[in-house]
């Protein structure tokens, strides 16, 4: 009876033994377990950690010569404001494409005139674009012509800038300020006037806009406060009336101009410049200016320009005559184009 006893103590010893030893067992197993949870973790969490994105805001103002070209970008959102004359589609293009650029949330074309347009047709058929903007006005030229058809066979349609509305980039904002009416008899004051903000920077984008478009976006009774202002019209004596000047009240002023015939930029904004001590960037003299804002502070990769009054060049004419069928023929088209493109 005792020798059963003692077995049974044994038995039972070995039993508690086995059991503690597949316990024992089992926790290495679930550590390792834990910790091939925790390795998993780790990269996932990695994995989830945002892309180091550069957050600055750059503004290029492209040396088309005598036309205006301006690509934004922040991030990975980039938007450009027309495209310089139908000769420079190709360079406007490769600017882009050197910047890394495959993709534009927002196109603006200001207003149809050669040396705002000419270029997009190369733009639109090249990148992938969310939006476009432009005013609904025709103009009866060959490049608008191509622009609409560009666009068509693209699928897309074209939204109407309205006053007030505002759109984001990123981090930034920008707000349409004109055109405010839908009739003007100079084609010029149908230019897009857009205002961008990032935190405590911005910058004015006037297009062509002359003296009466400019006052009526000061009479609307917006902030118009800008660190940056794109003189209007290449800088035309027609455009940076000293209200229009006062209200933005800039700290710098760029101006997108090229050897021409019409006395741009001209002489009296040189001297109203000065006398207000803006600092005066042109793409006549610098190439490529190219404006940089981390939210508070902006800088250019350029010197000042010299506030020097240059012999203008003339271009020559750049438009070819046409016969009149040819002309009338071309308004049918683009009024056909025209009819369901905007909305």
């Amino acid at each position: 009876m005792v020798f059963r006893n003692k077995l049974s103590q044994v038995l039972a010893t070995l039993l508690l033994l086995m059991i503690s030893s597949l316990v024992g067992c089992n926790n290495i197993d679930s550590d390792k377990d834990v910790s091939k949870n925790n390795i998993n973790n780790i990269r996932t969490n990695r994995d989830k950690e945002p892309v180091n994105i550069n957050k600055n805001l750059e503004v290029h103002y492209i040396d088309v010569e005598q036309g205006d070209a301006i690509l934004i970008k922040q991030g990975d959102s980039n938007m450009l404001i027309d495209s310089g004359d139908t000769d420079y589609g190709e360079t406007v293009v490769n600017y882009l494409k050197s910047n890394n650029i495959s993709h534009l949330d927002y196109v603006i074309a200001t207003h149809p005139h050669s040396d705002h347009i000419g270029g997009m047709t190369d733009v639109i058929n090249t990148f992938d674009i969310d939006k476009i903007i432009m005013p609904d006005v025709n103009l009866n030229i060959k490049a608008f012509e191509e622009l609409l058809i560009a666009i068509t066979n693209k699928g897309m349609k074209i939204t109407t800038p309205i006053v007030g509305d505002k759109y984001k980039l990123a981090d930034s904002t920008f707000t349409i300020l004109a055109p405010n009416s839908d009739f003007y008899s100079n084609l010029n004051d149908f230019s897009i006037i857009t205002k961008l903000i990032y935190k405590n920077n911005s910058f004015m984008f006037t297009g062509d806009a002359d003296k009466i478009a400019e006052s009526e976006t000061v009479s609307a009774g917006y902030n118009l406060k800008s660190d940056v202002l794109k003189l209007g019209h290449h800088g035309s004596y027609a455009s940076t009336t000293q209200e229009f000047l006062q209200a933005v009240d800039p700290k710098y002023a760029v101006v997108q101009v090229g050897y021409n015939n019409y006395g741009y930029l001209a002489p009296e904004h040189v001297e109203k410049l000065q006398n207000n001590n803006i600092y005066l960037y042109r793409t006549d003299q610098d190439g490529n200016i190219i404006a940089t804002s981390d939210g508070n502070t902006i800088t250019f990769k350029t010197k000042p320009s010299e506030f020097s009054i240059d012999p203008q060049m003339p271009t020559g004419n750049r438009y070819i005559l046409e016969e009149d069928e040819v002309i009338e023929a071309r308004k049918k088209r683009i009024e056909i184009l025209s009819e369901n493109l905007w909305k």
